[in-house]
């Protein structure tokens, strides 16, 4: 055990490395860093296990912070364990550094998750949590990490800690390990001024095992830690309570402990005394950028038991896994993040069904097939048909891990959250479902996905105002042009950031999940229909990997007709009527424009022709197809929320019908003669 004295060091130096930090850069947030870091310190020097030397490694302790704000006082902590250079600390906030102002997962340097929008981080946690409990359930100690998390005010107060509270409890994750940095202050404000809560009381009521600490006794947090891991029934959740801006004084020497203007500022803009502070921290206001050389021994101590707990339990796996080579083959295939191999072709798909219903087809075919998948549904599985899933296995319970599918209730946000962190543990391709204009709860989860370039799966149905009797509320219009621009958006890696497919019938359906079980460069969205779609001729699965593709072709055709998803078959019906007219054309299937613009010049020509009248149709908002038809064509699509009716009578009221669009095409055509 290390003396009290020696860990509250250790804590100092962290305080005046993101104090520092913060500082040189003219921006940022010290108190909260300053606040939390005796926590961080004791996890890091004592309990959190992970091999220095492999920081990859399947089966390390993970480290979960959801304040991301607080960035400095991990970067400090890593550069003490050797993740970082203090050079590189230096360049906190700075353009092409690894420091950026709130961290951005980069495993080999010790960081879990991309962090900022406050609650997401524990929540990816918790997805972690169930994920870890997946693999000990199916390969036992091999696999046993323990899942910490680290939570702020802010994120206490977001909604969707509710959700991770509530599902935590709910399925008694004991390797989940949360530490609440209770300062009391908030950017603007202190929490009193907005909340009344009791904490405790809240986390208990969700079923966590709850301790309440000084957060600034590392004889208090250690105690709590061991605790928490001979817990055994349920989350744990270890309120500490902090200083913000812990250390801080001003120039004449009295504390500035407590102070909301240190929240998101350097310290010498917040009333306190940058120099004076390191000082009173033990520091060199001259030289803040350096590690005590006895905190440095502390951490190269710790590494040392490290490599000697991470040989022993290399040793184990290598004995375990000679005596069940095929479960350990297993294990490593799927902990590789390799694209399972298929046989699609084992999959029959039935005409003229809902896309929804082809992708019940789809994901029974991958239950079967994949084992290290994972569906959840938001309360919607029988309904948007991710039930499918559910023909090949079971679901996920308190008492029984081993299933592979996850009811997540009402709660959209944490559902996706919770997917996105099975996939940060790593070998779990995870997939979540609702119904399409419940994707608006999504999009911080969807544009944290995008920003981590992670797999995994958004299934969303109920795609169009053909939801019908229920209403505009459930109807999605300006859902589609949403989650479009996130293919516009481009990733880091130079990629659109999400692949997003809207499949006109169930042999496009297929062609979309296969191309989402192949993408694990970024998240996929798949939008599918409620009603049943008349199949459409010649669709094919290389058409759909080319994004947008001829359907039907007559010699010299007069108009280009294009839509997406369900809009294809209408087409296809007004088509007729206007070649019984001696009208030649040419319709588009195109299920992702992003992926049919990075085809070549000459296949995109080849599919939208110039010089050629062109006509959309689109159940959303007619900019979903503006880009292609182009200035000189028309787009016949929705500019208002919808309506209650059957989706039948929609159809007919809001002019999507083969005769409206034999109308339209003929009026596009006599006003570009």
């Amino acid at each position: 055990m290390n003396s009290k004295q020696l860990m509250t060091k250790a804590a100092d130096n962290i305080r005046i490395l993101a104090a520092a930090m913060v500082e040189k850069a003219k921006s940022g947030h010290p108190g909260g860093s300053m606040s939390g870091a005796d926590f961080v310190q004791v996890l890091y020097s004592e309990f959190l296990i992970h091999d220095p030397e492999n920081p990859c490694w399947e089966a390390r302790d993970r480290f979960f912070l959801d304040p991301g704000h607080m960035s400095p006082m991990l970067y400090a902590q890593l550069c003490m364990t050797g993740h970082f250079t203090m050079d590189e600390l230096k360049q906190l906030r700075q353009w092409g550094s690894v420091t950026p102002g709130h961290p951005e997962r980069n495993v080999e340097r010790g960081i879990e998750n991309t962090s900022g929008p406050l609650g997401q981080g524990h929540t990816f946690a918790v997805g972690a949590a169930i994920a870890a409990k997946w693999f000990n359930a199916r390969y036992g100690e091999i696999h046993n990490p323990t899942i910490y998390a680290f939570i702020s005010d802010g994120g206490i107060q977001e909604e969707i800690s509710q959700g991770a509270g509530r599902m935590a409890g709910h399925l008694k994750l004991d390797n989940l390990i949360m530490y609440y940095d209770s300062n009391e202050i908030q950017l603007s404000t202190s929490c009193n001024e907005v909340s009344s809560e009791n904490v405790a009381m809240k986390y208990e009521a969700w079923g966590w095992y709850v301790q309440d600490i000084d957060g600034h006794d590392p004889d208090a947090i250690r105690q709590a830690i061991i605790n928490a891991q001979n817990e055994t029934s349920r989350p744990s959740l270890i309120i500490g309570h902090t200083s913000m801006g812990k250390g801080c004084v001003n120039a004449e020497g009295a504390s500035w402990e407590g102070k909301t203007s240190t929240h998101g500022q350097p310290l010498s803009k917040s009333g306190a005394s940058f120099e004076a502070t390191v000082k009173n921290l033990g520091g060199d206001p001259e030289n803040p950028f350096q590690i005590f050389p006895d905190v440095q021994a502390l951490f190269d101590k710790r590494a040392e038991e490290l490599r000697e707990i991470t040989n022993q339990r290399y040793a184990a796996y290598h004995e375990w896994k000679e005596a069940n080579p095929l479960a350990a083959n297993e294990y490593e295939t799927f902990m590789s993040g390799e694209t399972p191999c298929l046989d699609w072709s084992l999959l029959q798909q039935k005409d003229n069904v809902a896309t929804r219903t082809a992708s019940a087809s789809a994901l029974s075919f991958l239950s079967e097939h994949v084992g290290n998948m994972i569906v959840s549904s938001a309360d919607l599985c029988n309904s948007d048909k991710t039930d499918g899933f559910l023909k090949h296995t079971h679901v996920i319970t308190a008492d029984d891990f081993t299933g592979r599918f996850l009811q997540s209730g009402v709660s959209e946000l944490t559902m996706a959250c919770v997917c996105i962190g099975m996939a940060l543990h790593g070998g779990i391709i995870p997939a979540c479902g609702t119904f399409f204009v419940f994707s608006d709860y999504m999009k911080p989860a969807i544009r944290m996905a995008a920003l981590m370039e992670i797999q995994m799966m958004f299934v969303w149905s109920h795609d169009a105002f053909r939801v019908g009797e229920d209403g505009p509320t459930h109807e999605p219009v300006e859902q589609e042009a949403q989650i479009r621009l996130m293919e516009k958006l481009h990733n880091h890696s130079g990629r659109p950031s999400v692949m997003v497919l809207r499949p006109a019938d169930a042999e496009e359906t297929t062609a979309a999940w296969k191309m989402a079980m192949e993408n694990i460069y970024t998240p996929t969205a798949l939008i599918l229909s409620r009603q049943d779609v008349t199949s459409v001729p010649n669709t094919s699965e290389a058409g759909v990997k080319k994004g947008a593709y001829i359907v039907s072709k007559d010699e010299n055709p007069q108009v280009v007709m294009i839509a997406s998803g369900s809009e294809v078959s209408t087409l296809m019906a007004g088509a007729e009527l206007l070649r019984a007219e001696g009208i030649r054309l040419q319709i588009v299937s195109v299920p992702s424009e992003a992926i049919f613009r990075q085809q070549s010049k000459e296949y995109q020509a080849e599919v939208l022709p110039q010089g050629v009248t062109r006509f959309g149709l689109t159940a959303g908002l007619p900019c979903n197809l503006e880009g292609l038809v182009g200035e000189h064509g028309t787009v016949w699509g929705l500019n208002s929320f919808g309506f209650s009716a059957p989706y039948k009578v929609l159809d007919e009221k809001l002019g999507f019908t083969a005769e409206n669009v034999y109308n339209q095409v003929k009026q596009l055509l006599a006003s570009n003669i």
